[in-house]
């Protein structure tokens, strides 16, 4: 899909008037971009074919190409440290401690691992990963007498809905406000506030499934997927050194978490908040996994895994970027810009917010990658001149780009995380649909709030 956006840019600088904003030299001889003032150029032709199809690896050394090396070595750096989680049992440990705290209160343990995993998903960014303690989760939820699909629900949909509700997420609220100038911080307590109400619309839907299944089990649209997996249900082994493992990993996800919130809270480091996150995922995830493992040669094995797992993102980013790349070199992403200006100017800025809220949400169905989505959508917002402020731009994009990765179909998490419970594509629709009906209904809600409050 990416391919095509890419030879459709290609194309379109070809159709598309060239254009320009005009520019004036301050007192201090920097150049300043007056993005009031669109000039329209003789249109000579677009940009060179050979140029675009290579635009992936051009951009890095275009004006953005260190912002993008940077985040890319970010995303091999993360991916490398929770691979060390993941490999020394990090993740299974907290699940596991969980469940021996609240063994005989079922529902407050649902609640609480619901809430684990929003809580990866909004504050540290994790998806994809978590798809490795599906398998957990699931027996766990069998094993406590009720369905691989409440397994599906508090794993893969609580991140997914934690990840969209981003909070401090490194992937969604901290890319898109570093590209556009926002600041994280700036009413955070908003993002908070939208954290808590998917939270109890999830633990709602969830309870309602609960209740169904506990007078009916055959209700269960993964009931025989599950019967097959009852018969190979044991007991969770012992992990060794489980104690060392929780609270090394306790500590070193607290330790980032507080990085993201200083980091993005002081003016002066804002613009090194991936520098400083890059550091601190590297020698913490390898701190951490030497704590707890304590064989550097294993520890490196797994940070390399993880970085190899990653290789595939920083493929789609590049070729998200690229896009950009190709409508600045065929000069005309200021017409496109001027004329999403044109489109917007005098309507009334509610109506403007859900149109850039539905212009993400089809981008979500082409391009599930949300850093990929956040360059794209950031670097053309960046330029339009919108009487929204950065940070609601940031929220808007929020709002478009993540809970529809237990959506739409485009979606890899979603098909795997399907297949892992047995259950197809169409089963899910017809029983989640009133959960994203009312999603829906809540984002548009609280995207009006948040323009009636000059979020």
């Amino acid at each position: 899909m990416l391919t095509v956006l890419i030879v459709v840019s290609i194309v379109i600088t070809y159709i598309v008037p060239k254009g320009m904003f005009s520019t004036t030299t301050n007192s201090e001889g920097q150049v300043v971009v007056d993005y009031s003032e669109y000039i329209e150029l003789p249109n000579k032709g677009g940009i060179n074919i050979l140029k675009g199809l290579l635009a992936p690896i051009l951009i890095l050394m275009s004006g953005d190409g260190i912002s993008i090396i940077m985040l890319s070595l970010f995303l091999l750096v993360i991916a490398g440290a929770f691979q060390i989680m993941s490999d020394t049992y990090g993740m299974q440990v907290i699940v596991n401690k969980l469940v021996g705290k609240f063994k005989n209160n079922h529902k407050v343990l649902i609640a609480l691992i619901t809430l684990i995993f929003m809580i990866f998903g909004s504050f540290f960014g994790l998806f994809e990963e978590v798809l490795t303690l599906l398998p957990l989760i699931v027996i766990l939820t069998i094993t406590l007498g009720y369905d691989g699909y409440l397994g599906f629900l508090i794993c893969i949909v609580a991140t997914c809905f934690g990840f969209a509700s981003g909070i401090t997420n490194p992937f969604t609220v901290i890319t898109a406000s570093n590209i556009i100038g926002a600041s994280p911080i700036t009413n955070i307590w908003f993002r908070f506030l939208i954290f808590a109400l998917m939270y109890g619309l999830l633990l709602i839907f969830i309870f309602i499934h609960i209740k169904k299944i506990t007078k009916n089990p055959e209700l269960s649209p993964t009931y025989k997927a599950d019967q097959l997996k009852k018969e190979n249900v044991v007991d969770i082994k012992e992990i060794p050194n489980n104690k060392r493992i929780f609270v090394t990993y306790v500590t070193l996800l607290l330790i980032i978490l507080a990085a993201i919130l200083v980091v993005t809270s002081i003016e002066a480091i804002r613009g090194y908040t991936v520098v400083f996150l890059i550091v601190i995922f590297l020698f913490g995830g390898l701190i951490s996994g030497l704590i707890v493992n304590q064989n550097f040669k294993d520890t490196i094995a797994s940070f390399a895994k993880g970085i190899i797992s990653a290789l595939p993102t920083i493929i789609l980013v590049l070729m998200a970027s690229s896009i950009k790349f190709i409508l600045e070199e065929g000069m005309i992403i200021a017409t496109i810009a001027h004329s999403i200006s044109n489109l917007v100017a005098g309507k009334n800025i509610f109506v403007v917010a859900l149109l850039i809220y539905v212009i993400v949400l089809i981008l979500e169905f082409f391009i599930s990658s949300s850093t990929a989505k956040a360059i794209f959508v950031m670097g053309i917002l960046s330029v339009v001149s919108i009487d929204l402020s950065k940070e609601m731009l940031v929220l808007t994009y929020l709002f478009g780009d993540g809970y529809t990765n237990v959506l739409f179909p485009t979606s890899p998490v979603l098909l795997i995380g399907l297949s892992m419970i047995g259950m197809n594509y169409f089963t899910w629709l017809k029983n989640s649909k009133w959960l994203f009906v009312v999603n829906t209904i809540m984002i548009i809600g609280l995207l009006c709030l948040a323009v009636l409050i000059g979020y």
